[in-house]
């Protein structure tokens, strides 16, 4: 009877498989990397045998590939990897978990867990930081942008008072009389030089476009 209302759930390929992590990463730079451990756990009532299989097994050390799990305990299962060259950054190779009871052949479950090479762990985090400081960054834009809508309309509306000020003292710079022009009748102080004024035409070009741009 017991086994009757067990056998539902041993349908071949159906049975969840219970692994962690889900993700091996392995840096060139850290020794400490090179060797991962997998967890294989058994929930059931009862026990499994496993497999592991990998897509490239030239690359890995699988220490104990095949073995059983009671029921309810875990096992774990050690990677190493043995060839860190810098031609394998960035693949992604793969292990694959077949279990099954071991009164049977066929794979009631199976799971994948994924394997990367990467040069540094350092790196790693920098790009990583980076990616925090940009996410960061946009946030903070558009949050500005949406909570001071009043601001905006304030500073794209029309030029500001202090603009229009320079924008007249350049003017009127520019009409004073230049130095050693005798004839005229205003007071000598006020002359300007020829540099003086291309300064002041300078910044009535700057105020100019600034205006327009608004």
């Amino acid at each position: 009877m017991h086994q009757q209302k067990r056998q539902p759930e041993l349908v071949e390929g159906n049975l969840p498989v219970f692994v962690f992590p889900t993700e091996l990463i392995f840096y060139a730079d850290d020794q400490s990397t090179h060797k991962q451990v997998l967890t294989l756990y058994n929930p059931y009532e009862f026990a499994l045998k496993f497999k592991v299989l990998c897509t490239t097994p030239n690359k890995y050390v699988v220490v104990d590939a095949a073995g059983a799990v009671k029921p309810q305990c875990c096992v774990d299962i050690v990677i190493r990897h043995r060839d860190v060259r810098s031609c394998h950054y960035g693949v992604i190779d793969k292990f694959r978990l077949q279990v099954c009871e071991q009164s049977q052949r066929k794979a009631l479950g199976r799971k994948e867990v994924v394997a990367t090479l990467l040069p540094s762990a350092k790196e790693q985090q920098k790009e990583e930081e980076e990616k925090r400081i940009k996410e960061h960054l946009t946030e903070s834009l558009f949050f500005e942008q949406s909570f001071q809508p009043g601001k905006n309309k304030t500073v794209s509306s029309g030029p500001s008072l202090l603009t229009v000020f320079l924008g007249v003292v350049c003017i009127a710079a520019l009409m004073l009389p230049t130095l050693g022009d005798v004839e005229s009748l205003v007071p000598l102080y006020l002359h300007l030089s020829v540099n003086q004024k291309l300064v002041a035409a300078y910044i009535l070009g700057l105020i100019t476009m600034a205006i327009l741009r608004t």
